[in-house]
């Protein structure tokens, strides 16, 4: 029997989880074997998963579940630096260079564990099957927007927090937005997920929005456009040939460009298309102002979603509730993908 062990999540300000208390269900009828570890932090309580049928286990005690589960998870392992023999599910940040991804693929080769990087489950013409982006542009997008109210209050971005709702979020953002200019933006990316989530948000907020796709960005730059808005929006992944929208030069340019939401977040990237900054942000110090006078702030949060835990819990299980119902085969399909990426940058 399939067996699969959804673990609590142990990154700061993680409070999401990729199966929700229905999908356990289902995976239970098609004839798996779930548990779901307790958790402090998670938003969707314990009792609808044992309501489901799931065997409950201690927070945490992952490490000693049975050889043959698949362990599954969303964010980072703890970097104790031992070895991994379980099939693990989760998204890895391993497969673009990254100095800590090469330490966890080691530790996955020193233990002879699999690694099924939730990034790369995709299906046959490579796309992928689940994706948390739409609310990463929402989220991205309203602390775009709290670090454009700072700027206007003299001052930089405070901590942000978790929100119960999407409705919650504009709301008090409606009430601290009151008697502040509403900012123009452009959105790079906008027909995408992520875009498309930053644009709702804007929109619900009243900005008016420019909103680019690839056939904006085919000349490959430069783009005097992202200079004259006072926002924008990175919504597109690093990647060979990818155009540089922000160059560093743009810090002392002529600019009405004040705050940089760059939700797609991968400046350690060679191929990163926002040069002005090197490092992400985080939610105690979501603004990095990169330029004084006049200013520029860049916020870079590499676990946006995480502010609506909820609904991006919810729509993001839904997505891969198909895949995991495919768990018992996994020498096929998405799963095999997965695996031979896997064995590529092992």
């Amino acid at each position: 029997m399939t067996h699969l062990w959804v673990r609590a999540e142990q990154r700061e300000n993680e409070e999401r989880v990729g199966l929700t208390p229905a999908g356990a269900a289902d995976l239970i009828k098609a004839g798996l074997r779930v548990t779901i570890e307790q958790s402090s932090v998670r938003a969707i309580g314990i009792e609808g998963y044992k309501d489901a049928g799931c065997d409950i286990a201690p927070e945490n005690s992952w490490p000693e579940a049975p050889s043959d589960a698949i362990i599954f998870g969303l964010k980072e392992l703890p970097e104790d630096g031992t070895p991994l023999h379980h099939r693990h599910i989760m998204f890895g940040h391993a497969f673009k260079g990254q100095p800590t991804g090469r330490i966890l693929l080691d530790r996955f080769k020193a233990g002879g564990g699999k690694l099924y990087d939730l990034e790369y489950l995709v299906d046959e013409t490579g796309r992928r099957v689940a994706a948390f982006g739409y609310w990463a542009g929402y989220a991205g997008a309203a602390v775009t927007l709290l670090c454009w109210i700072a700027q206007q209050k003299n001052g930089i971005a405070g901590p942000v927090g978790v929100f119960q709702s999407s409705k919650a979020l504009v709301t008090d953002l409606k009430a601290v937005m009151e008697g502040i200019t509403i900012p123009s933006a452009l959105i790079i990316g906008a027909m995408g997920r992520v875009g498309t989530g930053a644009a709702d948000l804007l929109t619900a907020m009243g900005a008016p929005v420019t909103k680019w796709d690839m056939a904006e960005t085919a000349s490959g730059g430069p783009f005097p456009e992202v200079l004259a808005h006072d926002l924008f929006l990175n919504c597109i992944l690093a990647r060979p040939g990818t155009p540089v929208f922000v160059p560093a030069s743009a810090k002392t340019d002529a600019r009405a460009l004040r705050v940089i939401g760059d939700i797609a977040c991968d400046p350690d990237s060679d191929f990163s298309p926002v040069k002005v900054y090197d490092r992400t942000t985080t939610w105690r110090d979501p603004a990095l102002r990169v330029h004084n006078d006049p200013p520029l702030d860049v916020t870079a949060i590499d676990n946006l979603p995480s502010m609506l835990p909820v609904e991006s819990s919810e729509d993001y299980a839904a997505q891969l509730l198909p895949s995991l119902l495919t768990l018992g085969s996994l020498e096929t399909g998405v799963w095999a993908r997965a695996e031979a990426t896997f064995h590529d940058h092992l």
